[in-house]
């Protein structure tokens, strides 16, 4: 086999870290605004507010960019679970507000293929995890929970779509992945899986939520 038809064989991925914003996280997006106002003030949140959206509009301007072959590429969502009824979840989120979710809409329309990424049962524990530490308003339980979330639950659901992404990203496709920033997913792809990074391999290493 030759260079070109080598090159065309390959599974590639690109990798785009998100911030999330309230419209992403449907029902408790209230907790969290309330959370971040408690936490920043009001002049805090509206700063804390402009710099997600200057980073969505950079997110927006990379991904109007990327070649979309139709029927050649997979998109991957952190968040949306592997459950039939992906379509119905994204349209719904998009219509509340969510750019990330739009921006799926706008890639299926050029011929991607949006992908079910996540495993429920995962995110309903990360669900109840969140809402216990939420309805508690305790500063210690919402550390543990932080704790627990990236010692055990973060990890287990970064093995889960990597898993996903290498069984269903098949030779010659290529994915795009939309992966917020705690998340560790490269260290569990198949190694003949080429990453590019948008955005820079830099940005993706950071480990913070705004």
């Amino acid at each position: 086999m030759n260079n070109s038809q080598s090159s065309s064989r390959e599974r590639k991925l690109a990798y785009l870290p998100i911030i999330h914003t309230v419209a992403d996280m449907g029902t408790l997006g209230a907790s969290i605004r309330r959370m971040k106002l408690s936490a920043l003030g009001r002049q805090g949140l509206t700063r804390n507010a402009a710099v997600v959206e200057k980073m969505w509009e950079e997110i927006e301007s990379v991904v109007a960019n990327l070649p979309v072959t139709p029927g050649t590429v997979r998109v991957y969502q952190d968040g949306l679970p592997v459950c039939g009824r992906e379509q119905e979840i994204v349209s719904e989120l998009a219509g509340a507000g969510s750019r990330n979710h739009r921006l799926l809409l706008k890639l299926q329309a050029r011929g991607a293929t949006l992908m079910g990424t996540e495993s429920p049962e995962l995110l309903v524990e990360e669900y109840q995890l969140a809402a216990a530490a939420f309805a508690s308003g305790a500063t210690v339980r919402m550390e543990i929970w932080k704790k627990q979330l990236r010692d055990t639950l973060l990890e287990r659901r970064d093995r889960y779509i990597a898993d996903r992404i290498n069984g269903t990203l098949d030779a010659g496709e290529s994915g795009i992945l939309f992966m917020g920033m705690l998340h560790d997913v490269t260290r569990y792809l198949d190694s003949n899986i080429d990453l590019v990074y948008p955005l820079g391999p830099t940005l993706v290493r950071q480990r913070r939520r705004l």
